[in-house]
């Protein structure tokens, strides 16, 4: 295939943006660790020029950030040419012209001249920093230091308008309307050079940079919780929309404003700098003031809506119309939100929400003295005074803690985030990137009535179960699964489905509040690798919630694993991950790595020796719920009904007649052993045509290995050397099966 030509590659396109996100989301390098290779003792020196570095030079570049080896030929080459500037266009005087000329015109970056085969390695660096995650007062050190040649902490305003022309880079392919950045950030400039010295200083910068919204907001400003904050994001609104601030409507083709999370307060990017009102608050500032529950009304957009009070429809007077209530998120006509009474009632959400009145500060030393301990006092959960946030839970009612992880199920989680922080108080919902569970269950631990809403996978939901085993809270609370993962085992289980696909969140926590608690069992792992032999790959867990497996079904995950791992952004959906699965069990197919099994261990079930003598066996799986691999059930449907319960029955099942009567139980302490026949079968099973070879039934189990074999532990695999590995029950978690869906199975 020819090169593609100059023509073809000057321009580089919002898809090819969202690409290169989908790239930096996955690595784990930071530019500034790059920058180093670009040292002089670096290994890639050779390709830098004095400030500049050529295509190849930038290639290496991408290769060493962005962790790949196939990063695409034309893509570089596009994102090549967008950095691409006339080194002619040095001279003092035009510079400046020359650079908002290009911003001006940043949809077509070809704007920039071509004369070079080298762009300047600081705008490379600059630009990618404002890409990844981080701290903003970080981002903005990290780019006035880069073009602090001299690092006397000083920049003249031709540096720092290149700074500011990566940032309108960046956000122009982030989608935002450059048009309404481009004043605020001139704003910024004129405040800090208060002097007119043509000079900037860090700290200047940095103040300057650190009181501007729309700004933080592109840096990726992160939550705090001083109360009255709002949590902005960059919106486009599809019909007409009026600024909170100036009442004026946002314009523009792309996103046009701010618009907050918690409160959706909406304002221009230029109002945003002009003391909004604060957002809703999310507690109260003394005890006298919890269990007085009042309205909390954001005035606009709320037209062609209907008024919960008199029923009509809320119209548009070419301005801000109408209000509504943060917490009930009931609909007024203004003069209707005057006339209805100040009591909010919270809304259909009453059993999940934890409204501000029920959330009030004391003094740390107090609270320590007090039942709850030290927990972990977090920033998350103290005021900006020191005083510690405390809960005073409102009568019959269940509060929801909800833990999310952004980086499940590709962007869904970041989504789910949000919708959370407005329908519920942002203190109720944590983001697990930001700090782990610690924080939420610090705040809720002295509840005697509350559920856990977790919102990821399988993984996500064990590291759940796992702090609270920790936090030694005084009541262990129930809880419920969002599946965002691949396979979504578990949830599958308990109801809640094999994926979130956008659902009404609504919806879902009607369905928590008609749940029912049941127990699961938890089990201890013990892996005591052979004293000949070599560690192998770190053991991922100590405890397995759904399953662990040996052989074929752990070498198709192994290489899956393996994979994903060297090629992320190639497994950024569950379409894509299935057909790479499905690959992989194809090649194990024809491979078959883990033939005559049976040679190379041994499988104690209470001390008794399993006989698999007569199998053919690739593979055996423990299982702990009835789904493995996105859906399979390796057990199988039981043809009678077991009779005995789970007190009757022995500690070890291996009779063939027995078993084949023996259902599955998450609560009855047993795990079921289940041989694999090899990937074939898997296919089989996973089309449900058939099930394993039902093995054992059994409350403890010693596997012997003797060769380096293939393990998995929920889904997560590693290669294990020689070993020995004893299974016990650890306990029981409390978890939440969904109401039966009308027309369902046993799997939604």
């Amino acid at each position: 295939m020819s090169a593609p030509t100059d023509s073809e590659v000057k321009e580089l396109s919002p898809v090819d943006f969202i690409q290169l996100q989908q790239y930096i989301e996955y690595c784990s390098k930071k530019v500034k660790d790059v920058l180093r290779e670009f040292d002089v003792d670096g290994r890639l020196a050779k390709h830098r020029h004095g400030e500049c570095i050529n295509e190849e030079g930038f290639r290496l570049f991408l290769k060493t950030y962005l962790e790949v080896e196939d990063f695409p030929v034309d893509l570089c080459q596009r994102l090549f040419r967008s950095f691409q500037n006339s080194k002619d266009s040095t001279d003092s005087c035009t510079q400046l012209n020359v650079l908002w000329t290009t911003l001006f015109f940043s949809q077509s970056f070809s704007v920039r001249a071509l004369f070079s085969t080298e762009v300047f390695l600081k705008d490379v660096s600059c630009y990618f920093s404002l890409l990844e995650d981080g701290q903003p007062r970080d981002k903005l050190e990290f780019a006035f230091k880069l073009y602090d040649r001299d690092g006397n902490g000083v920049l003249d305003s031709s540096e720092v308008d290149r700074i500011i022309a990566q940032m309108m880079h960046a956000a122009s392919y982030l989608d935002w309307d450059v048009s309404e950045l481009l004043p605020v950030l001139k704003d910024m400039m004129t405040a800090i050079d208060a002097d007119s010295s043509g000079t900037v200083s860090l700290d200047e910068w940095v103040n300057g940079g650190m009181n501007n919204v729309p700004l933080l907001v592109l840096l990726g400003l992160k939550m705090t919780q001083r109360d009255g904050q709002h949590l902005w994001r960059m919106k486009h609104f599809n019909k007409p929309v009026y600024c909170n601030v100036c009442h004026s409507m946002l314009l523009g083709l792309r996103k046009q404003g701010l618009w907050c999370t918690c409160c959706k307060y909406t304002v221009h990017g230029r109002c945003a700098n002009r003391n909004p009102a604060p957002c809703t608050r999310t507690y109260v500032k003394s005890k006298k003031e919890t269990g007085v529950p009042t309205h909390d009304w954001v005035s606009g957009n709320c037209d062609s809506k209907k008024c919960d009070k008199c029923q009509k429809k809320i119209k548009s007077l070419h301005g801000l119309t109408g209000k509504h209530c943060v917490w009930c998120h009931t609909m007024r006509h203004d003069e209707c939100a005057e006339l209805d009474p100040k009591v909010c009632s919270c809304g259909p959400l009453r059993d999940h929400i934890l409204p501000p009145w029920a959330i009030y500060p004391v003094i740390k030393e107090r609270a320590n003295n007090g039942c709850a301990g030290t927990g972990d006092d977090s920033e998350l959960n103290t005021t900006p005074d020191g005083q510690v946030l405390q809960i005073s839970p409102v009568p019959n009612t269940h509060p929801l803690l909800v833990f999310v992880n952004p980086k499940s199920g590709g962007k869904q989680g970041e989504r789910v985030l949000r919708k959370f922080q407005y329908l519920l108080n942002p203190r109720q919902v944590y983001n697990l990137s930001n700090g782990g569970p610690g924080p939420g269950l610090s705040l809720f631990r002295d509840l005697q009535d509350y559920r856990i809403l977790v919102c990821g996978g399988d993984g996500t939901v064990g590291w759940i179960l796992d702090a609270i085993d920790k936090a030694n809270l005084l009541v262990r609370p129930p809880v419920a699964v969002l599946p965002l993962g691949t396979g979504n085992d578990l949830a599958r289980c308990l109801r809640w489905g094999g994926g979130y696909d956008g659902e009404d969140l609504c919806r879902i926590m009607k369905d928590i509040e008609l749940s029912s608690e049941v127990k699961m069992d938890r089990w201890n792992v013990q892996v005591i690798t052979d004293e000949t032999q070599e560690e192998g790959d770190p053991v991922p867990y100590e405890i397995i919630n759904n399953y662990f497996s040996i052989g074929v079904d752990a070498s198709i995950a192994h290489r899956f694993h393996t994979m994903r791992e060297k090629h992320p952004q190639k497994f950024n959906s569950r379409m894509k991950n299935k057909l790479w699965y499905f690959e992989f069990a194809t090649s194990e197919t024809i491979s078959a790595s883990c033939k005559k099994l049976k040679e190379n261990l041994t499988i104690e079930c209470c001390g008794a020796p399993l006989d698999l003598s007569s199998l053919s066996l690739e593979g055996v799986a423990l299982l702990n719920i009835p789904s493995m691999h996105g859906g399979s059930n390796l057990w199988g449907e039981t043809k009678k009904v077991d009779t005995k319960s789970s007190a009757e029955e022995p500690e070890v099942i291996t009779d063939p007649e027995v078993l084949k009567v023996t259902s599955q139980d998450l609560s009855d302490r047993r795990l079921e052993v289940v041989g694999l026949e090899g990937a074939m079968e898997m296919g089989q099973i996973y089309t449900g045509l058939k099930s394993a070879v039902r093995l054992a039934k059994t409350s403890q189990v010693t596997i012997r290995t003797k060769k380096p074999l293939p393990m998995q532990i929920d889904g997560e695999p590693w290669m294990q050397p020689p070993c020995t590995i004893i299974i016990t029950h650890k306990n029981q978690a409390s978890m939440l099966m969904a109401p039966q869906a009308k027309g369902a199975g046993f799997f939604k």
